[in-house]
């Protein structure tokens, strides 16, 4: 069994967040073939379960970079990675050093996801405080409000570049948190950064799918950072061209752009489905 594992933004979607028209003709055609495929993403799954449903996404799917598994057969979280208490504090105290306002994501009884700040110190930051609830489909709330019972998947923040960097620096060294950093769309010199327990990775998920489902190869196809531990485990990596070039240099081989149904075309390609 083969087993093809998508990132979804940068790599399965377009450039406008969608699978396009070709993209739905490739996957149905794969599921014909009786091709496996799924999907590991940094969005959780309220924010990727209406857009994966109409394109035969079934088997266990990959959310927060590694941190859950969602089993659409049981309609639960099969595997999970959270942040202990201590782990979060330290996070939090890092961040807050910087005088930036962290972001904490949630697991919480019934499936539910939540996201909980500080008070938000520049418009920027207001801004991503309304843009994560309108692209996570997910409540935004003081951090005051933060229930005792809540799982934390993630803790992310946008601060300027130097800022960013102290975060990064002090959590360089903790061998049971890993962050992720990059420029931020805002351009100038804000920068963003999302940090999970260091078993929360897309690799070591993968190294789940794989005993879960008795793949004897697993295909990874990615754009970022958070892609490069499933490229590590995966037996052949590919990165469409639009990935920064580090990226790009760790894949078995590039092609084409996620906005020119690049992944597509090369899945009908290697799979031998018609043009």
């Amino acid at each position: 069994m083969e087993l093809i594992v998508f990132d979804l933004d940068g790599t399965l979607l377009d450039s406008r967040g969608a699978v396009s028209d070709y993209t739905r003709d490739t996957l149905a055609r794969l599921s014909d073939m009786g091709v496996a495929y799924t999907v590991a993403t940094g969005r959780t799954l309220h924010a990727a379960r209406e857009l994966l449903a109409p394109h035969g996404f079934r088997l266990p799917q990959v959310y927060k970079n590694g941190v859950m598994i969602w089993d659409p057969a049981s309609d639960a979280y099969s595997h999970s990675n959270f942040l202990t208490l201590s782990e979060v504090e330290h996070v939090l105290d890092a961040v807050l050093e910087q005088g930036v306002a962290p972001f904490v994501f949630t697991l919480e009884p019934g499936n539910r996801h939540a996201i909980y700040h500080t008070p938000l110190q520049s418009d920027i930051e207001r801004k991503l405080a309304e843009d994560f609830g309108k692209r996570a489909g997910v409540a935004v709330r003081p951090a005051s409000s933060l229930p005792a019972n809540a799982e934390i998947t993630n803790v992310s923040a946008l601060g300027a570049a130097d800022a960013i960097g102290a975060v990064e620096a002090m959590i360089r060294d903790e061998p049971r948190l890993v962050a992720y950093a990059g420029n931020a769309w805002e351009g100038g010199d804000w920068r963003w950064i999302d940090i999970h327990h260091s078993e929360a990775s897309k690799g070591g998920a993968i190294d789940t799918l794989r005993a879960q489902l008795g793949a004897s190869r697993v295909i990874g196809v990615g754009d970022g950072d958070t892609d490069l531990s499933m490229f590590e485990r995966a037996d052949e990596s590919y990165a469409p061209d639009n990935a920064a070039d580090h990226v790009k240099q760790a894949a078995s081989a590039v092609i084409g752009r996620h906005d020119e149904d690049g992944i597509a075309r090369f899945l009908r390609e290697r799979f031998g489905l018609a043009l």
